[in-house]
């Protein structure tokens, strides 16, 4: 028999499928997520960050199933800019600031990592370019437009098991603007899908 160990003890065949039932098998988890979510109960949230020019979520899922993970975090900010003067080479306030800029990073989170269905996460977005190409926001566009801080105002965070079918996404405002450290929970609402 291909795939299997054959054993006769007491006139009995006994039959070991080791090919079927061998260690690559993992009855706990199912193939796809099925109900992911944050591990915490149902108001769970993840914790955030404001690095400055970046955010940084943290958190756990639960009821993955089997494959990599792919978790994404897109956030929306306010920046803040200075220009500088290319004659006197000086750097002061603009009268304006520049619109908001979305920015996303990604985490590539392996199988061999999900442990029982669950997994922590940490995933941080890439910084705003910067300096703004053309100085939108200085007088004229010989000068430098550089981005020196990000007050973020909306995070969405997209967990794909395997890359490319989206299991759950995470959806959270800031009730105000984030300022750098950790953002208060007390300020952050989010919601499920």
């Amino acid at each position: 028999m291909a795939g299997s160990e054959q054993e006769v003890k007491n006139g009995t065949e006994v039959v070991v499928w080791s090919s079927v039932f061998g260690s690559d098998c993992d009855f706990n988890r199912p193939e796809s997520g099925s109900s992911v979510h944050l591990k915490g109960g149902s108001h769970a949230e993840p914790a955030f960050t404001d690095n400055g020019l970046t955010l940084t979520a943290d958190g756990e899922l639960s009821g993955l199933g089997n494959g990599d993970v792919l978790v994404t975090l897109a956030a929306r900010a306010n920046p803040t800019a200075t220009c500088g003067n290319p004659g006197s080479n000086t750097w002061e306030a603009p009268g304006q600031n520049p619109a908001p800029v979305d920015v996303t990073g990604s985490v590539a989170i392996p199988d061999s990592e999900v442990k029982n269905g669950n997994t922590p996460f940490t995933v941080t977005t890439n910084a705003p370019v910067t300096p703004i190409p053309g100085a939108p926001d200085c007088p004229n566009a010989q000068w430098t437009e550089v981005i020196t801080d990000m007050a973020f105002t909306s995070a969405r965070i997209t967990v794909e098991q395997p890359t490319g079918t989206t299991v759950l996404t995470v959806s959270c405002t800031f009730s105000s603007p984030t300022t750098d450290g950790s953002v208060p929970k007390a300020n952050v609402s989010c919601a499920s899908a």
